[in-house]
């Protein structure tokens, strides 16, 4: 019983939130282990390289703590030893820089560039319009077109509200 809860446990995939870098404690309740552990990862993985802040705490970036995560999937789920996690990461790194570069798409100066992916032209085509939405907020509206907000109205001392007005 004890047995099918911790493996549950360990089934389970965190979602790692969208920050920029994240604390020891963080990083560890993230993958699920104590902080010494990480800081034993450390020592261990040479991959496993968070920076250090100011003030000497480690700042582990997105992509440390996914690597944290696989070295706790080789060592805890499937039974590696450190050495051959350690192993079976550099294997898988060397497999990742194998992998084909992107297409190249020739240009007329005698270069090439990469092919955009999907994602990257739909990303261009939003910063086009946004630049457009940004042009059309920012200019002054001409003579011609109305004022879209009401003149205010004049105060006298007939009409004065009996309260102070913050920013009149």
């Amino acid at each position: 019983m004890a047995k099918q809860a911790s493996e549950q446990r360990l089934a389970a995939v965190p979602v790692i939130p969208d920050k920029l870098y994240f604390r020891i404690g963080e990083a560890a309740r993230l993958c699920g282990v104590e902080a010494y552990v990480l800081r034993f990862w450390e020592k261990e993985f040479p991959q496993l390289r968070p920076s250090k802040g100011g003030t000497g705490q480690r700042l582990y970036r997105r992509r440390e703590v996914e690597l944290a995560l696989r070295i706790k999937q080789l060592v805890h789920r499937e039974g590696y030893t450190i050495a051959g996690a350690r192993q079976q990461l550099a294997q898988e790194l060397k497999e990742n820089r194998r992998k084909p570069q992107p297409e190249l798409i020739p240009i007329s100066s005698g270069k090439a560039i990469a092919k955009p992916s999907q994602m990257e032209m739909r990303l261009q085509r939003l910063r086009v319009e946004l630049r457009d939405l940004h042009k059309m907020l920012s200019t002054e509206p001409s003579p011609a077109q109305p004022r879209t907000t009401p003149a205010r109205p004049r105060t006298t001392e007939r009409n004065r509200p009996q309260e102070p007005l913050l920013f009149e």
